[in-house]
């Protein structure tokens, strides 16, 4: 008897063994190479350097506070938001009054800061589900353009140009949404802001 299951057993272990090597190592390995090969900088996390130092990422958002910058959109994923490894939501449901109330304030809040609108974007004051979105909507960007203009001393028709440049398209023209990622924005803005104040 204890022969007849070890008989039984060694094709299941043996099977188990395999497809642990095929799929637990040889994959993986497989794929990281050909993603290595084709396309080492989203394999790599899309990542954004300067100066040798690591300072984000084209798929993770940041929080921007300063007046001069163009701002993202509020994170729910950890204490100070945007925080990779605790990727989530608020799960607060649209009639929470805790969501109204948040809500209300940052509305209040832009409302002061941007006088010259008098609609807020919605993806200014709603959080993303993941709540590492690093783009906002082109009308989210423009909504800014009046506060980062008095803070740089820059023009708002070159601000807007500069937005309008870019602006991401959806994919194939139907995939997604119009979107500019902020990270980009703002560094684009630093690096000319000399240029589009003179």
């Amino acid at each position: 008897m204890f022969a007849e299951i070890r008989q039984s057993l060694r094709p299941t272990i043996t099977l188990l063994l395999v497809f642990t090597v095929l799929t637990g190592l040889a994959y993986p390995l497989l794929i990281t190479g050909i993603s290595q090969a084709l396309m080492p900088a989203a394999a790599n996390g899309s990542l954004i350097t300067e100066g040798g130092h690591v300072i984000g990422s084209t798929l993770i958002g940041q929080t921007f506070s300063r007046p001069g910058y163009f701002h993202s959109r509020p994170s729910a994923a950890g204490n100070n938001g945007y925080d990779a490894a605790n990727s989530t939501g608020s799960n607060l449901a649209p009639g929470s009054k805790a969501l109204a109330t948040r809500i209300a304030g940052d509305i209040a809040a832009l409302r002061k800061q941007d006088l010259t609108s008098p609609m807020v974007p919605s993806d200014l004051v709603t959080t993303s589900a993941s709540g590492l979105d690093p783009d906002i909507s082109p009308e989210a960007a423009f909504f800014q353009i009046p506060r980062i203009a008095r803070a740089r001393g820059i023009g708002e028709k070159a601000l807007r140009q500069m937005v309008e440049a870019a602006t991401q398209q959806p994919l194939l023209g139907l995939i997604g949404e119009r979107r500019v990622n902020v990270l980009q924005l703002n560094r684009q803005l630093d690096a000319n802001g000399s240029k589009l104040a003179g």
